[in-house]
């Protein structure tokens, strides 16, 4: 593979980010390969905090190093996770990338859009995931759900093919291109801060064990579609933590059960 000539600049051209730099989170990919090459493709970028869920050749991968090109800061250390709810239970903001259209109402930004977005939840101490699909079927409706908006690459309509690889490039550069030298950090108050998605997991499962005890789910078939619809309208709702300890306490009060003070 032939190397493409880089152009050195000054390192003033290129400021540290304000806040923590994005995570990028590969779903089941199925080579050790693509794993290097988009290893390779973050860390020209600046990004070094790789998260691999159920990768189908199992890891670590000798193949992935071959394809890193001297990214190993990255593969080394890159961490595995059993499920996409585990990968990002301690973010705060999830985008998901996908090349078709869901029937659910998600926020769709372009990679530009989302890195003018995930700079500004840095600066409030935010931090943010990328989720990238497996190479041929992407990400499941039920991993869709889960991000915050879905992340679309406008490209030739009639020839919009990316591997894993140059996606992941395309995303990182956006990030690498709009960071801001002037922005400064927020201090946010105490329980004003983002939920993480691991505290919204917990309300999710707390709202639909309530539905179930009372016989919301009429129709078991109709169940996921319900579930997903429910789960998307919380998170376009961007709650942060002291609202979803409110929730939590207004799901047990319906309940009737007694509950501690919030």
């Amino acid at each position: 593979m032939n190397d493409l000539p880089t152009t050195d600049q000054p390192a003033a051209d290129h400021p540290e980010p304000i806040g923590p730099p994005p995570v990028i989170i590969l779903v089941e990919p199925q080579l050790a390969a693509n794993i290097g090459a988009t290893a390779r493709a973050m860390l020209n970028c600046g990004l070094r905090e790789l998260r691999l869920v159920s990768p189908r050749d199992g890891w670590p991968n000798d193949q992935a190093s071959a394809m890193a090109s001297g990214a190993d800061e990255v593969l080394e250390a890159a961490k595995l996770f059993p499920d996409v709810e585990a990968a990002v239970a301690d973010l705060q903001r999830v985008y998901a990338t996908t090349a078709r259209h869901r029937d659910m109402i998600k926020h769709e930004v372009t990679p530009a859009r989302a890195a003018q977005e995930i700079h500004q939840a840095a600066v409030r101490g935010a931090r943010s995931g990328v989720l990238f699909g497996r190479e041929r079927i992407g990400l499941t409706n039920d991993e869709v759900v889960l991000a915050d908006a879905v992340m679309h690459v406008p490209l030739n309509p009639r020839f919009s093919s990316l591997n894993l690889a140059q996606a992941v490039l395309l995303v990182a550069y956006e990030w690498f291109q709009a960071r801001d030298p002037t922005a400064e950090r927020v201090l946010v108050q105490a329980g004003h801060e983002a939920a993480s998605r691991g505290e919204l997991f917990n309300l999710f499962n707390h709202l639909e064990g309530a539905l179930e005890e009372g016989g919301f789910f009429k129709v078991a078939a109709k169940k996921p579609h319900t579930v997903r619809t429910l789960r998307n309208i919380l998170l376009r709702a961007d709650l942060a933590e002291r609202d979803v300890r409110m929730l939590h306490g207004v799901i047990t009060s319906l309940l009737g059960k007694p509950r501690q003070s919030i």
